[in-house]
């Protein structure tokens, strides 16, 4: 059986510290799934096709990564993809006591998926795409903020 994650998220924009999860999680999976959530009720200010070209273009090369988007609950797109993990990035308490939840409510869902975490390095910890689209709505350059690939 492939050991196969989902890395769920909005990623507007993804961002370097995405990719160091991403980066750091590859040796422990024989697939990884970045899946950008679609939220209807959301107002995006980039658009799916802009984010899932950005990733395509990190990683469109690299035959254990796919791009897709997803609807829906997360646990749901797991059994879809036939993935038995969840992998999500921590910077800081507040996002893991955040995480926490919504692991332990995922394994109420559906007891065979595990929500692996990784820590963000500490000197990207304070990158978030939240601080990264405001920097872009205010005019600034926060283009040393995502993987080069990504031109903003």
């Amino acid at each position: 059986m492939s050991k196969i994650a989902i890395f769920p998220g909005s990623f507007a924009p993804f961002s370097v510290g995405h990719q160091s999860i991403v980066d750091r999680a590859l040796p422990l999976f024989d697939k990884i799934v970045i899946a950008i959530g679609i939220n209807s009720e959301k107002n995006q200010y980039f658009s799916i096709e802009e984010r899932l070209e950005w990733i395509t273009a990190v990683y469109g090369k690299n035959p254990k990564i796919e791009v897709k988007r997803y609807e829906g609950l997360t646990v749901d797109f797991c059994k879809n993809e036939k993935a038995n993990y969840i992998l999500r990035g921590l910077r800081d308490s507040h996002d893991f006591k955040f995480e926490k939840n919504i692991a332990q409510m995922n394994k109420e869902l559906n007891t065979s998926i595990e929500t692996i975490f990784i820590i963000t390095p500490p000197e990207l910890s304070h990158i978030s795409s939240s601080i990264i689209r405001d920097i872009i709505k205010n005019g600034g350059d926060a283009q040393q903020f995502v993987p080069k690939e990504i031109d903003l």
